[in-house]
């Protein structure tokens, strides 16, 4: 861990709170990533959040993460108070422009926190996954079950003594008894989902939407409450396709876990990599080449482009509009046959890597790209006409699932979804990565949150990314395509048949990847859908200790309730698509 990023992360939020309880034993926490780090007693942790959100000039009003760690078999935790496991709050300060870590130690046996959902309403999901996978209790939540795993799993998978592969298990046998068990679980009981079928003067009717549903664009499942059409209740279900991938990259080197991250928002791409490997980069201190940087950007706004055409098809399908998404597929096509013949790949090419990219832009890219640019603008005209401007999707989608600012904040929303409200906060231009502070482009807002302000925000972001697209084009720097660092991997292979010193070390990072330095960095970037971050643990090995993955879909699936009552079923649809996820990018 570099000693000079720790010298100059920002102290002043941990004094402001040291001021408000200076009798507390407050212990500071140096990260790679600077962000303020502190350890808090259990007793004052609703106190020091509520002073977070509500008692600082500049507030911490957005819960932006929560999630727990199983510290009992890390090795390298000098300077940290004594626990068997930590709970993690991360907050974010659109004011300061800033985050804050607050963390809470715990004990074996008391696994057992207060409850924040009555200060946070999207710390339900959070602490409701914390519970399911690492058997931390919150005291007060309204529900506590399981969120990712069935309700008849046993143990709780993230702690380091639960088993990580099948083959690590018991052999599984499903006797006529346990699948009786396992289908009585699956019942729908009203109740359980704060439902009702009757109220004293009419009948409600409970309808059940997905799993499988074409409207729910994946393994999904919203629980209606109808009165009529009206929407009383919307509840939905996560969880189906949940693979362990926080588990997985527990298990994997640091080089090998790069393709299971393409994974995760899966119409993403490359850009998933991103946070991920800048994550390992900073705590193993290399500095990723202007080139390698601009790629990365490049192919990043590709994926960009590929993920909002997806989106904007299938919205207006979804709001009874048919033509469109088979127009988008075929310029979606166009932009992947760009990201082929630079990566070899098309959906999920794993291209970036530790220190830069996999290979250096191939002959003739510049002449593909051009092609791309200059088919592109035309056809968004084109699709102004079919979709934006069309009668019934404005009718359709004017003033549905509207919220303010303050509430997009308030759940957790980022990216589109949050900039349709009128906040023009981009992460590539309040925190920019990869060299963005390089680049001209704007950051596209709307007024009113609605479903169609969604959309036109996301229409204007593939303009703009075309812009970044065009500037990495004419400003491509020349150089190398990957850090020269020891640490980077896999080595750049130009020396290694000159001395068997740099043969063998070419070998080891191949074949057991790098050993990072100990240390914890959250690194984040404007993904497809709003903030991605990757919060890495390193216990000074070849693989990490703790992987968080932050996504964006997450939080505002959460919203759909808050949303949608007294709406109609069809509003529900054009609600769904407006949010713009996929299953993997919240169930992971």
């Amino acid at each position: 861990m570099s000693a000079t990023i720790q010298e100059v992360r920002p102290l002043g939020v941990i004094g402001e709170i040291r001021a408000r309880f200076p009798d507390e034993a407050l212990v500071e926490q140096a990260t790679a990533d600077g962000i303020p780090t502190v350890w808090v007693p259990r007793a004052r942790l609703q106190a020091a959040l509520r002073l977070l959100k509500h008692g600082l000039p500049q507030p911490y009003r957005m819960l932006y993460d929560l999630t727990a760690v199983d510290e009992r078999l890390r090795q390298h935790r000098a300077g940290l108070p004594p626990a068997d496991f930590t709970v993690v709050y991360h907050l974010i300060s659109f004011e300061r422009n800033s985050d804050i870590r607050v963390k809470v130690a715990l004990h074996e046996p008391d696994l057992q926190l207060p409850s924040i959902v009555s200060l946070w309403l999207n710390a339900d999901w959070y602490e409701r996954e914390v519970w399911d996978l690492f058997g931390i209790r919150f005291d007060g939540h309204p529900n506590l079950q399981r969120i990712m795993m069935p309700r008849t799993w046993q143990g709780h998978p993230l702690r380091k003594d639960h088993y990580a592969r099948a083959t690590e298990a018991e052999r599984l046998v499903m006797d006529q008894a346990r699948v009786d068990r396992e289908q009585e679980a699956l019942r729908i009981k009203p109740e359980e989902w704060g439902m009702k079928t009757a109220d004293e003067d009419h009948d409600y009717m409970i309808l059940n939407l997905g799993p499988n549903h074409p409207s729910v664009h994946g393994v999904f499942r919203v629980m209606l409450q109808l009165d009529g059409e009206e929407i009383v209740q919307a509840v939905p279900d996560i969880g189906y396709h949940h693979r362990g991938a926080e588990k997985m990259g527990e298990r994997q080197s640091w080089h090998s876990y790069i393709p299971y991250t393409d994974r995760i928002d899966y119409l993403g791409g490359v850009m998933n990599n991103l946070p991920y490997l800048m994550a390992i980069e900073r705590m193993a201190g290399i500095e990723v080449p202007a080139r390698a940087q601009t790629i990365r950007v490049m192919m990043s706004e590709f994926f960009r482009i590929t993920s909002h055409l997806l989106f904007y098809g299938t919205y207006a399908q979804d709001v009874g509009s048919m033509s469109p998404v088979f127009y988008m597929f075929v310029d979606r096509q166009k932009a992947y046959d760009v990201i082929e013949a630079v990566t070899g790949f098309r959906m999920h090419p794993a291209w970036f890597r530790i220190g830069g990219v996999a290979a250096d832009l191939p002959q003739g890219w510049e002449r593909l790209v051009r092609e791309f640019l200059d088919w592109m603008p035309k056809r968004l005209k084109d699709y102004e006409k079919m979709a934006l401007r069309n009668t019934i999707l404005k009718r359709r989608s004017i003033g549905i699932g509207q919220y303010s600012t303050e509430e997009a904040i308030e759940w957790g929303v980022t990216g589109p979804g949050l900039r349709a409200t009128g906040l023009a906060w981009d992460y590539r231009k309040a925190r920019p990565y990869s060299g963005y502070e390089n680049f001209d482009f704007e950051i596209p807002t709307a007024v009113n949150g609605d479903v169609y302000d969604r959309c036109v925000v996301r229409v204007e972001e593939i303009r703009q990314s075309l812009r970044i697209i065009e500037q990495c084009l004419n400003h491509m720097p020349s150089g190398d395509y990957k850090a020269r660092h020891p640490l980077a991997t896999p080595p750049r292979k130009d020396r290694t048949m000159e001395d068997i010193e740099t043969l063998i070390h070419h070998f080891l990072s191949v074949s057991w990847g790098p050993v990072i330095p100990a240390g914890e960095c959250t690194m984040t970037v404007e993904a497809t859908k709003g903030l991605n971050s990757y919060y890495l643990t390193s216990d000074g090995g070849t693989m990490s200790y703790r992987t968080r993955i932050r996504t964006p879909s997450y939080p505002h699936l959460q919203m759909i309730p808050y949303i949608s009552r007294g709406m109609m079923v069809p509003d529900l649809i054009a609600i769904i698509a407006s949010i713009d996820f996929v299953m993997a990018d919240v169930d992971r």
